[in-house]
């Protein structure tokens, strides 16, 4: 039962971060984007095509930076 625990507890922390990449990587694309081109006929395809660049190098960075940002703060409220 542990096991399937521990599994369900990994698969949930994958997920959100997953998600919360997602999401920072879509605004901050989408700031980007406007800022370069301004709001024309094309801005949303530009969303799209630079949030999906930005998410698949967003979410292995999560991967990485989550697990040093934690040990950060454990020292900090150590």
């Amino acid at each position: 039962m542990l096991i399937k625990e521990y599994k369900a507890m990994k698969a949930q922390k994958l997920l959100f971060l997953l998600i919360l990449s997602g999401m920072m990587s879509f605004i901050v694309s989408g700031i980007s984007t406007f800022k370069v081109v301004g709001l024309n006929h094309h801005f949303l395809s530009l969303w799209v095509s630079a949030w999906i660049i930005a998410w698949i190098l967003a979410f292995p960075s999560v991967l990485i930076c989550a697990p040093i940002a934690q040990k950060l703060v454990d020292i900090v409220f150590k």
